[in-house]
C-alpha cells in the first residue's frame, strides 16, 4: 500500500483545479445520489467534472475489493478525527451512513481509503472544510485530543475553545444540531486541568441545546469533586466488553434537549471471560520475538523502576491470561507494555494483525503495509466493541424515540 494509493485509484479527477478533490469524488461514490453528497457534487461541477463520469458505488467498492459499508442505511454521522475508522465500524454495523470524514494525517487517510472507499477531508480547522459538512446528519463522532482549556472565562461558552481542537467539534455542533453526540477521550481528560476541561466540554455543549447525565446545575456550577464523580461513569473498559484489554476510556453521550428522554442508559459490563489467546495468531514470525538484549533490558530496567517506585516495566502475559494492560503509542518501539510468552524462547511483541483484534477490528479490515504505521493507527484508536455497544443504545435510546 503506497502512500499515494489513493491518489491512483481516485486518478479520474487528476487534472481538477479543486482542494480536497479526492475526498470530495470519494465521497460522492460513496453516497450515490443521496442529499447528503449535494455539496460535493456541486463542487466538483464548478471545477468542470462531469458527475456522471463518476462510478457507481457499486462498481468502484466490488473493484477495490471494499467491503465495510453500511447495509440498508437507517441514519447518518459524520466522522470527526476519523483515524482508522473505528467510530464507521461501529455506526455502519448498525445501520448508518457516514456522510462525512476528517482526518489530517495521511498514512492514516490512506489505510481510510483501503477500507471504506473514501479518503477523509484534511485540516477540519479550515472553515472552506466545515463548509463542506452536509447541512443535516444524526450523530456526531469524534475521538478528540485531550488539550486543558483556560480557567478564565469559563462563562463565555464557545470562545473559552478556540485554538483546541474542541472548539471545532463545539462549532459544528453549535451550526449543525444533529440529534446526538458521541466523544471518546482517555479516561485522564476528567482530571485534565483539576477537572476544569471536562467542565467546560459539557458547559459548553449543553450550552448550545444538549442534555448528558450530568445534571446541568452540576455542569454550571459544581463542585468539580462531584461532577468528576459523575464523568467517571462514563468511562468503560473494553476487557469488560469482549476484549481482552484493559482499556478504560470516557465515553460521552450527549442528545438535543427537544428528545424526550431524561437519562441515557450506557450498556452493563458483559459477564463474557476473556482471554489473550483469543487473539493470537498461530506461527508467528520469529521477527516479532524480542532480541537478547533488548529482554535483558527489559529486565534491568523492571527491577531498577520497582527499586524506585517508578512502575514495574515489562508487562508479560500468556494465552490464558484473561487480559493485557493497555497499548500505548510507544509499542512499536519495544512493546514492553504487552509482551507474550514463548516456551524456550525470549518473548515476544505482538503482531499488526493482533494488535488489530486487541481493538476489535473485524478480520477482514486491511493493514497497512508499515508495521510501525500500523501499530501507531490501532494503538490511536477506538475499541470497536466498546462503541458499538454504546453506539447501540444511541441508536436504541435517542435515534430510534
Amino acid at each position: 500500500m503506497s502512500k499515494t494509493g489513493y491518489v491512483q485509484n481516485l486518478a479520474f479527477v487528476d487534472g481538477l483545479d479543486v482542494e480536497e478533490k479526492y475526498a470530495l469524488a470519494s465521497h460522492c461514490i460513496q453516497l450515490g445520489d443521496r442529499t447528503e453528497g449535494e455539496k460535493y457534487r456541486k463542487k466538483l461541477i464548478e471545477a468542470g467534472f462531469g458527475i456522471n463520469n463518476l462510478p457507481t458505488k457499486e462498481e468502484f467498492n466490488k473493484q477495490h475489493s471494499i467491503t465495510l459499508e453500511p447495509d440498508k442505511p437507517k441514519f447518518s454521522f459524520i466522522d470527526l478525527f476519523a483515524g482508522i475508522g473505528g467510530f464507521r465500524i461501529a455506526m455502519q454495523s448498525l445501520g448508518g451512513q457516514c456522510v462525512f470524514s476528517s482526518e489530517w494525517d495521511e498514512a492514516v487517510k490512506e489505510t481510510y481509503f483501503q477500507n471504506y472507499g473514501e479518503v477523509p477531508f484534511g485540516d477540519i480547522t479550515k472553515p472552506e472544510i466545515k463548509a463542506l459538512i452536509p447541512d443535516q446528519f444524526d450523530v456526531l463522532c469524534a475521538g478528540f485530543p485531550c488539550q486543558p482549556f483556560s480557567n478564565a472565562g469559563l462563562k463565555r461558552g464557545i470562545e473559552d475553545m478556540r485554538g483546541t481542537m474542541f472548539y471545532h467539534i463545539a462549532e459544528i455542533l453549535r451550526d449543525h444540531q444533529p440529534k446526538a453526540v458521541l466523544l471518546e477521550n482517555v479516561r485522564g481528560l476528567i482530571s485534565n486541568d483539576k477537572g476544569n476541561t471536562i467542565q467546560t466540554v459539557l458547559r459548553t455543549i449543553t450550552g448550545m441545546g444538549y442534555k448528558c447525565n450530568v445534571p446541568q446545575e452540576l455542569i454550571e456550577n459544581g463542585p468539580i469533586k462531584k461532577l468528576k464523580e459523575e464523568c467517571s461513569k462514563m468511562v468503560l473498559s473494553a476487557k469488560d466488553y469482549g476484549v481482552p484489554q484493559n482499556r478504560p476510556r470516557i465515553y460521552i453521550v450527549l442528545w438535543r434537549k427537544d428528545i424526550d428522554i431524561e437519562t441515557f442508559v450506557y450498556p452493563k459490563p458483559e459477564k463474557i471471560k476473556t482471554s489473550v489467546g483469543s487473539i493470537l495468531e498461530k506461527n508467528v514470525d520469529d521477527g516479532y520475538t524480542i532480541s537478547d538484549k533488548l529482554w535483558a533490558g527489559h529486565k534491568r530496567r523492571r527491577v531498577e523502576n520497582a527499586e524506585k517506585g517508578n512502575g514495574f516495566g515489562y508487562c508479560l502475559f500468556s494465552e490464558n491470561s484473561e487480559y493485557t494492560s493497555t497499548i500505548s503509542r510507544r509499542y512499536y518501539k519495544d512493546g514492553s507494555e504487552i509482551l507474550i510468552e514463548q516456551e524456550g524462547k525470549n518473548p515476544r511483541k505482538i503482531t499488526p494483525r493482533e494488535a488489530a483484534n486487541l481493538q476489535g477490528f473485524p478480520r477482514e479490515f486491511k493493514l497497512p503495509e508499515s508495521n510501525t504505521k500500523a501499530y501507531q493507527q490501532f494503538v490511536n484508536s477506538v475499541a470497536v466493541p466498546v462503541v458499538t455497544k454504546v453506539s447501540e443504545q444511541i441508536v436504541k435510546q435517542i435515534l430510534e424515540v
